[in-house]
């Protein structure tokens, strides 16, 4: 029986707010590849008008980051963010990989709207030397790779990655573009509306 209550507790309790980052962050460039094909289903998988949505706490730890690296001459490009579990299942069905991407039976961090996966760019929004692009599954797209990746491409990447870790953001080891974020701990899988 108490099993049974526990449950309805859980369902009756309301999912945390997501923010829109871009009201937080106002100078980041959203470039959500999963709403193009640049991605790894190499089709758009987000609707038109996809927004890069976050926990409010996890957008205040990005906006800070933002500001890190805003001192540097550089802004964040944002690539995703919050990710519906219903995007998560599709990513799985195309590479059922752990490591490469998170089992929807336990749900991406992006599922709980606390990771994010994010680039630098040139403070007029231009392209900077980076170690490879989104969802590159290769060797260059590792943390610490260095083989193949120029020396200005590790500088960004290092540049980001200290930022990121100032505010408490942990990074993946095999994607350099990934970072989750403390409150990923205890927070629920959603399932809401990406585009207004």
């Amino acid at each position: 029986m108490i099993p049974l209550v526990w449950a309805a507790l859980v369902a009756a309790t309301p999912a945390p707010p997501l923010v829109d980052v871009a009201g937080i962050i106002p100078d980041a460039l959203v470039d959500l590849r999963y709403a193009t094909s640049d991605n790894l289903a190499h089709r758009p998988v987000y609707p038109a008008g996809a927004r890069c949505l976050l926990l409010a706490p996890v957008a205040e730890r990005l906006a800070r980051v933002a500001g890190r690296l805003r001192a540097e001459g550089l802004r964040l490009r944002l690539w995703d963010c919050y990710r519906p579990l219903t995007v998560q299942r599709e990513l799985w069905r195309l590479v059922p990989h752990k490591g490469l991407v998170a089992d929807p039976a336990k749900g991406s961090h992006h599922n709980r709207g606390a990771a994010v996966d994010v680039a630098v760019a040139a403070a007029d929004g231009g392209p900077v030397a980076l170690p490879t692009g989104f969802d590159d599954l290769g060797r260059r797209a590792r943390l610490q790779a260095v083989d193949g990746v120029s020396p200005e491409a590790r500088q960004n990447r290092e540049r980001l990655r200290a930022a990121m870790e100032a505010e408490g953001f942990r990074p993946n080891r095999m994607e350099w573009w990934h970072y989750e974020a403390p409150e990923a701990r205890g927070a629920r899988v959603l399932e809401v509306p990406l585009a207004p």
